[in-house]
């Protein structure tokens, strides 16, 4: 599976931003996929997943209520709709694909190259 994300940018506090991430190469609904990310000196964390289907979501705590994943099989793509944007959301975020519905990093196969999202106070 290739995976291409995009979407990131420079956004003021209380803004929002959508990335996208742009999967080929195999059955993309096999795959549950999933969103971290990434901050200077830091190691990368869990953000989001989703199941396959799309039945299933799961967030991380620091941005539950305020991040959204989502996922259009028919055209290949994982989105994650982020609002209420703080300071601390500043990273690189990257998709990944696996063969479970999980948050372990580890299990994750395939990665994206990431995309920068930054947000200024």
């Amino acid at each position: 599976v290739q995976l291409q994300a995009c979407g990131g940018g420079l956004v003021q506090a209380g803004g929002s931003l959508r990335l996208s991430c742009a999967a080929s190469g195999r059955t993309f609904s096999n795959y549950a996929m999933g969103w971290f990310r990434q901050a200077p000196g830091q190691e990368r964390e869990y953000v989001a997943r989703i199941s396959g289907s799309g039945r299933s979501t799961d967030y991380a705590d620091s941005v539950t209520g305020r991040f959204t994943i989502s996922r259009d099989n028919a055209k290949n793509t994982v989105y994650l709709q982020m609002n209420s944007l703080k300071p601390e959301d500043t990273a690189a975020y990257y998709c990944a694909a696996a063969s479970s519905y999980t948050r372990n990093r580890g299990a994750y196969d395939y990665w994206g190259q990431g995309t920068q999202v930054t947000v200024s106070s």
